[in-house]
């Protein structure tokens, strides 16, 4: 599911030219399992299958990569699974939810309020309505997904780069990033949450018990309006640093990601000298959700 040929570090640069960084290409590792998400779904998927389980079950929206993603990776691995997508079922499903049925998955809608309060209690209403089935948090959210995001700091060079930067949403990868770096290694999270103000202590949350960890900081500049919202400087970004870069990037993590590095590094934030490793976490297929023709790239 993650073949490592696939990989590669490729170089971007900011708007003015004068700042350059690497980009780790995990949006490369699989036709449809990529970025993030075969890390941060790999413990689960493993303790379903050595837990007897038949099969996974997950939380998400209509444009969920998680939910895009662990459909296909149950499948390849002869799990079954059920998606719980948050909304009342829409006359026509997305892309994504129509991928994730022609991957087998069982969709089951919810009204949002009862979506938030299963999705907070998710393992017992599932032993309860679903025996069998395996509970994954939305996103793949938790210490199993903690645990996996920590694989990718396998494919980073060892004491190469002074930054390691990366999108978050729950903070989960960011976490796992942070119990693999060196200690001398500082990180830096890009949430995408509008007024996300716990996500620092969420992770820590995760990294309790570990000790000798690197620095790391949240910059919460750029959600854009929050979790899946864009503008039209957003989709122009994308677009120049496509151009620019030939590297493609989405509306939710990814877009957001590089306008922040392009940013702070025309803020003079890291020093000329400074190497920064910039993770691609994938998630390309939710650029589907736009009017066609506001990307240039597909």
């Amino acid at each position: 599911m993650t073949p490592t040929e696939s990989i590669s570090i490729d170089r971007a640069s900011s708007s003015d030219g004068q700042f350059g960084w690497q980009v780790l290409r995990l949006d490369r590792l699989h036709p449809v399992v990529s970025g993030n998400k075969p890390f941060k779904l790999s413990r689960y998927l493993r303790e379903a299958q050595e837990g007897g389980y038949r099969g996974i079950l997950t939380f998400g929206g209509a444009w969920s990569n998680h939910i895009h993603a662990a459909a296909y990776a149950a499948r390849e691995i002869g799990l079954a699974s059920v998606g719980i997508i948050r909304g009342e079922r829409p006359f026509s499903l997305s892309p994504t939810l129509l991928d994730a049925e022609r991957a087998g998955m069982e969709l089951r809608f919810l009204s949002r309020t009862e979506y938030r309060e299963l999705s907070s209690r998710g393992e017992k209403w599932t032993h309860l309505r679903f025996p069998g089935f395996l509970a994954v948090p939305e996103g793949g959210a938790g210490a199993a997904g903690m645990s996996g995001a920590a694989d990718i700091m396998r494919f980073i060079p060892k004491d190469v780069f002074d930054w390691i930067i990366c999108a978050c949403g729950t903070g989960t990868t960011l976490a796992g990033l942070v119990s693999a770096a060196s200690p001398g290694q500082r990180l830096l999270g890009v949430s995408v949450l509008r007024g996300h103000t716990g996500l620092e202590h969420d992770i820590l949350n995760l990294l309790t018990g570990r000790s000798g960890l690197p620095t790391f900081r949240i910059e919460d500049r750029f959600h854009g309006g929050g979790y899946a919202k864009y503008d039209d400087e957003l989709i122009d970004f994308m677009n120049r640093f496509h151009a620019r870069t030939g590297i493609p990037t989405d509306i939710v993590y990814t877009g957001k990601l590089m306008m922040a590095v392009d940013t702070l590094a025309s803020e003079g934030f890291f020093a000329p000298n400074e190497r920064l490793l910039v993770i691609h976490s994938g998630g390309l297929q939710g650029n589907r959700s736009l009017p066609s023709g506001r990307l240039h790239f597909s």
